[in-house]
């Protein structure tokens, strides 16, 4: 089997539906895909229908993101939760609702340079889905002023920019929490993925794994060698699961669909820890 846990759509920063992004699995000759879009559950409905409609396994899932004491960017892929519990719930739509102030802020201020309005990246999100920095990237690519997202993100808007705001976002422990008490399984994305900012120190793993940390996103294009040998050494040392995932999201970046993929052991694993929502087959 070929398992791919990590894809996100138009609910939040892909470019694909969310049935677009089944499609898209089952051309990529996946047996299973997970939809882990950006605090935001809202696709699952129409993936789940288009998973049954062309015989490939769905793994609901969403990407919860989060941040230490310390500032660091944590993201946090949380499978087969719940969707409707309260306290899982309130959280994220608290990061959602800061997402839209902070993106708002932030095209204030680009609009003193570039030419960009708030209308222009309004035009390039989904109905509902979760505003974030790839959409002010989009406008930004439509306006010929980069050529990317990859450029954008490297450039106007890195968090060294002076464009940048900061947003509301839980610590990853709480997170851990949250979703076990939603009946998922937690899992900590990309997590020595240095090349997108900086990384988190032993302290803040040692917190997750106390809080109820499941597993580790091992195999993932953006960690390097170096940190999945370190990440292989933690999941043995603590008995956490290793998944592989292609982080996708259609044309917004140049990740595969099943570049790197999650053994059905892990998966079956996965099934038998949660307690919230069950994998669509």
């Amino acid at each position: 089997m070929r398992i791919d846990l990590h894809a996100h759509s138009n609910v939040s920063d892909g470019t694909e539906t969310p049935s677009g992004v089944i499609i898209s699995a089952v051309s990529a000759g996946l047996d299973a895909v997970a939809l882990t879009d950006h605090d935001s559950t809202d696709g699952w409905e129409s993936a789940a229908a288009a998973a049954r409609e062309h015989g490939i396994a769905f793994v609901p899932g969403m990407e919860i993101s989060c941040r230490t004491e310390q500032g660091i960017s944590v993201h946090l892929l949380s499978y087969l939760h719940d969707p409707s519990h309260a306290g899982l719930l309130e959280e994220i739509t608290k990061s959602k609702d800061a997402r839209l102030t902070r993106a708002e802020h932030m095209v204030t201020l680009l609009s003193e340079d570039y030419p960009l309005t708030w209308d222009d990246v309004i035009h390039h999100v989904a109905p509902g889905a979760t505003v974030g920095r790839p959409h002010i990237a989009d406008a930004l690519v439509a306006a010929g002023v980069v050529a990317d997202r990859t450029e954008a993100f490297t450039s106007i808007l890195t968090s060294h920019s002076r464009y940048f705001v900061q947003h509301y976002a839980p610590n990853p422990a709480v997170a851990v929490e949250l979703v076990r008490a939603a009946g998922g399984v937690p899992v900590f994305a990309h997590p020595v993925a240095s090349s997108r900012g900086r990384i988190v120190g032993e302290s803040t793993y040692r917190d997750m794994i106390d809080a109820g940390l499941l597993g580790l996103e091992v195999d993932h294009r953006d960690n390097p060698e170096e940190g999945r040998i370190f990440l292989r050494g933690l999941a043995a040392e603590h008995g956490l699961l290793m998944t592989g995932s292609s982080d996708y999201h259609g044309a917004g970046k140049p990740n595969l669909l099943g570049e790197n993929t999650t053994s059905p052991e892990v998966l079956l694993r996965i099934e038998e820890l949660a307690t919230g929502s069950t994998v669509i087959r």
